[in-house]
């Protein structure tokens, strides 16, 4: 089960430094934000889409990376960073801290894009699609690589069903958002298995 941490504190932040600084400046953010700032950053960084002034927030193109930021409540960073905390970890150390930091950040951009296409009035904020990219790269891995054990896989197919069954059903859920991060995921983790099996082969073509 790659999903269990029994890593020390310092020795997590040593192996998954950028998936620590994430859930650090998401808690700072959140923190500053609501007890001292009055939401103001909130105000300035959430992503809304409006076809009168904002069409796909094209005017203010940064609330597609800020909004991955900014929650807005406590029990809404609590379960976000608590599943960066769980399910990112792997994920960085399968990509390195660069790459996975990028994938990162499009799935949360993809996220938000959905939700703009699927209603041109949205407006929202979370980190909900970036970690739903990371759920899509583990679905590719357990759909089509066969690569994670049973309980791994397990694991992933029981927190996407519960978690597309709470985006659909539940009031006021992006669920967009977490379509477009999961769709993400699962074509950027494509892309960068073919990019690998390609320089492999190339190599043995030489």
């Amino acid at each position: 089960m790659i999903f269990l941490r029994y890593e020390s504190f310092r020795s997590y932040l040593r192996l998954y430094p950028v998936t620590a600084a994430i859930i650090a400046l998401n808690l700072l953010i959140y923190i500053s934000d609501r007890y001292l700032l009055d939401g103001q950053l909130l105000e300035r960084g959430f992503f809304y889409s409006d076809p009168n002034d904002n069409y796909f927030s094209l005017a203010e193109p940064w609330r597609y990376v800020t909004a991955q930021f900014l929650h807005l409540s406590i029990s809404h960073i609590f379960f976000n960073m608590f599943a960066v905390l769980v399910f990112a970890p792997p994920l960085e150390r399968m990509l390195g801290h660069v790459k996975y930091l990028l994938f990162y950040l499009l799935c949360g951009i993809v996220g938000n894009l959905f939700s703009a296409i699927a209603d041109s009035s949205t407006a929202g904020a979370g980190a909900s699609g970036a970690i739903y990219g990371v759920y899509g790269a583990y679905l590719y891995l357990a759909l089509m690589k066969r690569s994670l054990d049973p309980d791994s896989r397990k694991t992933v197919y029981t927190i996407l069903i519960f978690g597309i069954l709470y985006s659909i059903f539940a009031p006021g859920i992006g669920l967009w958002a977490h379509f477009g991060g999961l769709f993400a995921g699962f074509v950027l983790a494509y892309a960068y298995d073919w990019y690998l099996i390609g320089k492999k082969n190339r190599r043995y073509n030489r």
